[in-house]
């Protein structure tokens, strides 16, 4: 057999793997990830959600961290980044202070009748078609659980019925998740309300808040068959803290985003989501910062949200406007504390330095992706990666192995 003739066999052989590999793990969607997801539950939502949550959090920073030395000290934050990561949270705050808004339906609303929901469900969809200020937005539905999957898909029905309430960065939150059925079930509904009221194609998030999703009852990880079953309709994973540490029968008072039940459920996402252009989030803290609480929940969320990104899970749930300011500090000093050596780093893998690493082309994809995020977010801007690395964004774009238009 002559070499082409052992190519062209092995072609052959591993054109279905080949296949699959492609189809399975399309890679990044070059679409921006938000840094976080506030929930509001649905009858607490109204046309000046956005605004309150940004005055409130503006108020929350001055009251308790008024000055970046005061925010520094209560945060321990570096001296030299405290009055350049201070300014830049104030801007966010007055310019973006949600990216991802989700109307919620199912916990943090709770059961009530049907009359009301659906009036809930109407009065949310109308205000969003009028008044959206959010990058990513959409609402989370009861489970498809046998008890409430009625009421979920009543809810969603009426919602996508209302004219212009569905639109870029539009997403559905799917609670509760506990067999790859209901993945498919929510795929088939998606399908049917998408003909009945000819909205663009509807995406969805699974909520991983069940031991089921984590572990089948035949011993198999479901997470993955999960994603394959809604393919390019699932856009994350998120996970839900308090529900799936109540599962394990986690104590009430450790029940936190750092316990090994929540560690060992995100690193199983993380593996399920690499390469398929899945988002993960991590859930959220219920410590609020309130009433004479403030500083302590602050370094609490800092440190948690800080934990997250280290971690490599670039979102998480906001479930108060006086976390914003931390959200966004934690966020902003990270990509900060890591832009000049990431960026020295690129520099020297394409040959216009030292660096004293050397990298290979995955790292290299992974200093452009840390950037990219950096820029989408506001923690650096173009100028300082024009200057620093000596490329555009669609080069770096091209590095990161994100698509590019």
């Amino acid at each position: 057999m002559s070499l082409d003739d052992l190519m062209a066999e092995l072609d052959r052989r591993l054109a279905t793997a080949d296949a699959a590999l492609a189809a399975d793990y399309p890679g990044d969607r070059g679409v921006r990830q938000p840094v976080h997801t506030v929930y509001v539950p649905a009858d607490r939502y109204d046309a000046g959600t956005v605004d309150d949550w940004g005055t409130q959090a503006r108020a929350a920073l001055h009251e308790y961290g008024g000055s970046a030395s005061e925010l520094a000290d209560v945060l321990d934050l570096p001296a030299e980044l405290a009055g350049e990561v201070y300014d830049r949270v104030r801007a966010k705050l007055a310019r973006e202070p949600i990216e991802d808004l989700r109307i919620d339906f199912e916990d943090g609303y709770g059961n009530r009748p049907d009359d009301e929901e659906d009036a809930a469900a109407v009065a949310a969809a109308q205000v969003l078609a009028a008044n959206r200020k959010t990058p990513y937005y959409g609402l989370r539905i009861k489970s498809l659980e046998a008890p409430t999957r009625r009421r979920g898909v009543r809810t969603l029905d009426l919602f996508l019925r209302q004219p212009g309430a569905v639109g870029d960065g539009f997403v559905i939150t799917l609670p509760k998740v506990t067999s790859v059925e209901q993945v498919e079930a929510m795929v088939l509904a998606l399908e049917t309300l998408e003909r009945r009221y000819a909205v663009p194609r509807l995406k969805f998030e699974i909520q991983v808040e069940t031991p089921q999703a984590i572990l089948g009852s035949d011993g198999t990880a479901l997470i993955a068959r999960m994603i394959r079953a809604g393919g390019e309709r699932v856009t994350g994973l998120h996970y839900g803290t308090y529900d799936y540490s109540a599962s394990l029968s986690v104590a009430a008072a450790y029940q936190s985003m750092e316990h090994p039940v929540a560690d060992h459920a995100k690193d199983v996402m993380q593996l399920a989501a690499a390469g398929t252009g899945v988002f993960v989030s991590d859930g959220s803290t219920n410590v609020l910062p309130v009433g004479d609480a403030v500083h302590a929940a602050w370094r609490l969320h800092f440190r948690l949200v800080r934990r997250s990104l280290a971690r490599g899970i670039y979102q998480g749930w906001d479930l108060h406007p006086a976390q914003l300011p931390t959200r966004f500090a934690a966020t902003y000093l990270f990509y900060r504390e890591g832009f000049e050596q990431a960026a020295q780093r690129l520099r020297a893998y394409l040959g216009q330095g030292q660096s004293g690493y050397l990298d290979e082309p995955s790292t290299a994809t992974a200093l452009a992706g840390f950037v990219l995020r950096g820029l989408d977010c506001g923690a650096v801007d173009a100028a300082e990666v024009d200057k620093l690395i000596g490329v555009g964004t669609t080069a770096l774009a091209k590095l990161a192995r994100r698509p590019v238009p």
